[in-house]
């Protein structure tokens, strides 16, 4: 018979006296009654100390939890082999994080006696420095009614009356002119008000402006950029109601600046009479 067989037989009849063994309980436990019996006659009270009873007692029940045990360890080392093994994965419970606690943070030490903190201090607002201004080209100064190529000057209308007048500027120019603003000043002297403006000149050519400022109602004429007054002769023309009766223009004004060749110009004057003109001298200043 082969080693393997022989093995098997003896395995089969290990389980098969291993299932059909079981302890005698009560034999067990009438021994052990017994024995705590003959511990407490009488004539065994002089001679032995009841502490090694005790000790005896423990010594037989250990003894019987031994046989038991042996017994089981038998009948499942013989099943052993027979039965499927199962693998069990267990899990290590898991270590707290420190960073799991719900305790309160601990507040830092203060400072020693001999440490200095540093302070911050906030910086100060920086100052904003004011951007130089652009240099602008000054307009030249009018000395009078002339300067160099261009001439001008001022008179009303007569056809003007005791309810509406009409301030005339002319001007001459002998040269091309590249740039002009041309500004009338009618001073209020009661009831005056704007009733419209004009010029010899293409409308186009320049933007206007009216307004009341200062005690004086202001006509602005200003040569748009690209545009070009030729030589000749022209007129610009503020036309307003005033109150009734004659009025006096000797508190009127006007200005000129022009280019020419690339030189600036500047002219003004005002409305009072000249010699030699047809009007009254009562508006001589």
């Amino acid at each position: 018979m082969r080693q393997q067989d022989v093995h098997d037989e003896l395995r089969a009849r290990l389980h098969e006296a291993a299932g059909q063994h079981e302890p005698d309980r009560a034999r067990i436990l009438a021994r052990l009654e017994r024995g705590m019996a003959e511990e407490v006659r009488s004539d065994h009270r002089a001679t032995r100390p009841p502490v090694f009873g005790w000790v005896r007692v423990v010594s037989a029940t250990a003894a019987v939890a031994c046989v038991l045990g042996v017994g089981g360890y038998a009948v499942a080392s013989a099943v052993k082999d027979d039965a499927p093994q199962q693998t069990v994965a267990t899990t290590a419970t898991p270590e707290p994080s420190p960073d799991a606690t719900s305790r309160a943070p601990v507040e830092p030490a203060d400072p020693s006696p001999g440490e200095t903190q540093e302070t911050r201090k906030p910086s100060g607002t920086p100052t904003r420095q004011q951007p130089s201004a652009t240099p602008t080209a000054q307009a030249p100064t009018a000395a009078g009614e002339e300067d160099g190529p261009l001439w001008s000057d001022g008179s009303v209308d007569p056809h003007s009356n005791d309810f509406w007048a009409q301030s005339d500027i002319t001007l001459k120019t002998s040269e091309e002119l590249t740039a002009l603003t041309v500004r009338l000043q009618v001073a209020q002297t009661g009831g005056v008000t704007s009733t419209g403006a004009w010029r010899s000149l293409p409308e186009d050519d320049f933007t206007l402006t009216t307004e009341e400022k200062d005690g004086f109602l202001v006509y602005t004429w200003t040569l748009k950029e690209g545009r070009k007054v030729a030589k000749g002769e022209w007129v610009f023309a503020g036309q307003y109601d005033h109150e009734r009766g004659g009025r006096d223009a000797a508190d009127d004004r006007y200005t000129a600046t022009g280019t020419a060749g690339g030189e600036q110009l500047a002219v003004k004057g005002d409305f009072a009479s000249h010699s030699g003109d047809d009007a009254s001298s009562d508006g001589d200043s």
